[in-house]
């Protein structure tokens, strides 16, 4: 697999991502508390779910720049990446 360009680059500007830039402890803080919730069981069955319906829908791994996207009814729709993954941001 690539390794990611961007790692180790700070590419945030939002008031968030300053925040943890300036505040290590703090940083380190909501690390610790990432890391042990995406190893508890329900997001690995979680995950596993969604890299299901993308291998099964034939959008994993081809670089077609789509995802799956969820709707409101539940169901998942083929969408490009980056509307997939805009949407709502900064809404609360």
């Amino acid at each position: 697999m690539a390794r990611n360009k961007l790692a180790g680059i700070i590419r945030g500007k939002s008031k968030s991502s300053k925040y943890y830039q300036s505040n290590p402890k703090a940083k380190a803080k909501k690390q610790a508390y990432n890391t042990q919730y995406n190893k508890s069981e329900s997001r690995k069955k979680y995950r596993a779910m969604l890299q299901a319906i993308n291998r099964k829908k034939g959008t994993h791994g081809n670089h077609d720049n789509y995802d799956e996207s969820h709707t409101k009814s539940g169901k998942t729709v083929k969408e490009h990446y980056s509307k997939n993954r805009a949407r709502n941001r900064g809404k609360k």
